[in-house]
């Protein structure tokens, strides 16, 4: 029987992985648009990915391996 921590952490790194993959794709997530769109604030682009992109793909990895 599969554990919680298994299918979360196989949930978690799915979903990071396909943000991370999705941002680098040049014709997914057009950055020079973001980028005069939001000016200043254009930091948080990368403040949001990296929250919902590489982190939630090791916090996954994390629950895969430490508790399986």
């Amino acid at each position: 029987m599969c554990s919680i921590y298994l299918l979360a952490g196989l949930t978690l790194s799915l979903v990071g992985a396909i943000v991370t993959i999705a941002f680098w794709i040049p014709k997914l997530v057009n950055r020079h648009l973001l980028k005069q769109s939001l000016g200043k604030k254009y930091i948080l682009v990368y403040i949001i990915y990296s929250a919902n992109g590489p982190l939630l793909l090791i916090l996954g990895l994390f629950l895969i391996f430490g508790f399986h």
